[in-house]
């Protein structure tokens, strides 16, 4: 090694821990180990922080619903009809008004998070030159920089697949990202893809009134969610004209003799439309990492593999976690998996993660489920009973005008034990941190029975679905096992 490089190594910048990505799970990471003392670089690709949940993903995305149940009056459909409007005439531009506002002051939340913290951001490319270190690059005309650290944090996130029989331009075929930049709204759509995405912008686009096609090749959809809520999302969904095509693989993506992208499905049934938004599947956004250097390789769609418990790759020092270790691929999910392991990497311990949380779709209407769905149950063999609950049962769900909406709960008849709470309609996503709340203490039936709950509130539902459920295999007049004295001798329910 000849003097300059000897210079150049002992000049390197050095820090405890380097974090590529600053998403949910990147913030978090660097947050936390900023806050146990040690020295903290985050590299973030784009010109600002915030990663895919800030600027492209579930920020935008839950800005642009607001926006549209706010501007369509949908909320206030129940009461005034539905011909009611707050807004005559809406654009694209409208939509985006309210995500703009948003996007600033959650960079600026974020930024004032990481100077408070202490962390160093730097904005640029990384890849690994070794396991312990890094080369940034901020430009093609910068000199490249180079870093290093004893732990890492990948939290690089994920892109839109794209597959090359989809003829993506920008105009009238997008992918998820790109739908973000629409300048007009189209009078017919075809969303590819069931997933989460592409179910939340086929109704979030159904609420404004354009006729939706949801292309999907499985025969099913959202198969985490409790079957009986699926149900109920699917017969909302038709009876507002969402036409929904499952079973049909896409073959290729064509343009018709106006321009208009048509979707070629296997059994022949084409579909035509104004625009196509192609939702099916994300990658790993690890291709320029060259993680190769650090000894690690990832699955074909780009994500990495990591120890459940410690978020550890398979080279100790580099953990992995959010949206390229895959599911569930949650922005709440990904924020515990960042701070779990930045404990891990500096020696403390913390609590191992709850065994439920929550799911939240949101779509129109939103769902949202916590602990086993009865399928579960019923494949672990469990004797269970469930309760219903329709919002439109409840005077607060009068109030607001509600005609749909409903909770679903699942009791274990054995223990009373609360299994799991599945929500669709209004609220669904707020509700369930009771629910949620209750499983982790393993509450039983008695507590929602003995409750008092605001009044009138769509809480009540609680009450309404555990009555419900108490009245089927509970009450004094059914034969109900035997149960334990609580709470010490209460089993577990499987």
């Amino acid at each position: 090694m000849n003097a300059h490089s000897s210079l150049v190594e002992q000049s390197m910048p050095r820090f405890d821990l380097i974090v590529i990505g600053s998403g949910p799970s990147g913030r978090r990471a660097a947050i936390q180990a900023a806050k146990l003392g040690k020295q903290v670089l985050v590299v973030e690709r784009n010109p600002r922080v915030g990663g895919v949940s800030v600027h492209t993903g579930t920020i935008p995305s839950k800005a642009l619903r607001e926006t549209v149940l706010n501007l369509t009056g949908w909320r206030e459909r129940g009461f005034y009809g539905s011909a009611y409007r707050v807004k005559k005439d809406i654009s694209a531009a409208d939509l985006w008004q309210r995500g703009a506002k948003i996007l600033e002051h959650e960079v600026d939340v974020l930024e004032h998070q990481f100077a408070r913290n202490r962390v160093t951001t730097v904005q640029g490319e990384a890849r690994f030159l070794s396991p312990n270190r890094i080369e940034l690059i901020r430009s093609r005309e910068a000199e490249p920089e180079h870093y290093e650290a004893d732990f890492f944090v990948i939290a690089c996130g994920t892109r839109p697949y794209r597959p090359t029989h989809v003829p993506f331009d920008g105009k009238t075929v997008f992918d998820s990202d790109e739908i973000l930049k629409l300048e007009t709204l189209p009078r017919s759509l075809t969303v590819v893809g069931a997933g989460v995405i592409g179910v939340e912008y086929a109704t979030i686009f159904s609420a404004l009134e354009i006729a939706v096609t949801l292309v999907e090749p499985r025969a099913s959809f959202l198969d985490f969610i409790d079957r009986e809520l699926i149900e109920e999302f699917m017969h909302e969904l038709r009876d507002r004209n969402v036409s929904l095509r499952l079973g049909s693989e896409v073959k290729a993506v064509e343009f018709d003799g106006a321009g208009r992208p048509v979707c070629r499905i296997a059994s022949g049934r084409d579909v035509t439309s104004d625009m196509l938004l192609y939702a099916a599947g994300r990658m790993g956004a690890t291709e320029g990492l060259n993680l190769a250097a650090a000894g690690l390789e990832t699955d074909h769609r780009g994500r990495l593999t990591v120890d459940a418990k410690t978020l550890q790759t398979k080279v100790p020092h580099i953990y992995a976690a959010g949206d390229v270790i895959g599911f569930p691929s949650l922005a709440s999910t990904s924020m515990e998996q960042g701070r779990l392991a930045a404990c891990h990497a500096f020696g403390l311990a913390p609590q191992a993660a709850p065994e439920h949380f929550p799911y939240g779709i949101y779509a129109v209407p939103e769902m949202s489920t916590v602990g086993m769905s009865e399928e579960e149950v019923i494949q672990r063999k469990i004797p269970y009973e469930c309760g219903i609950a329709r919002f439109r049962e409840t005077s607060r769900g009068h109030i607001m005008g509600l005609q749909s909406g409903m909770m679903k709960m699942i009791f274990s008849k054995k223990t009373r034990r609360l299994l799991g709470v599945h929500i669709i309609g209004e609220g669904a996503t707020e509700l369930i941190h009771i629910g949620q709340a209750v499983m982790a203490l393993k509450g039983t039936i008695d507590y929602f029975m003995e409750s008092t709950f605001n009044y009138p509130t769509l809480a009540e539902a609680y009450k309404i679905a555990s009555l419900d459920a108490w009245n089927r295999a509970f009450a004094p007049t059914a034969a109900a096992p035997e149960v334990p004295d609580m709470p010490e001798a209460i089993e577990d329910a499987a």
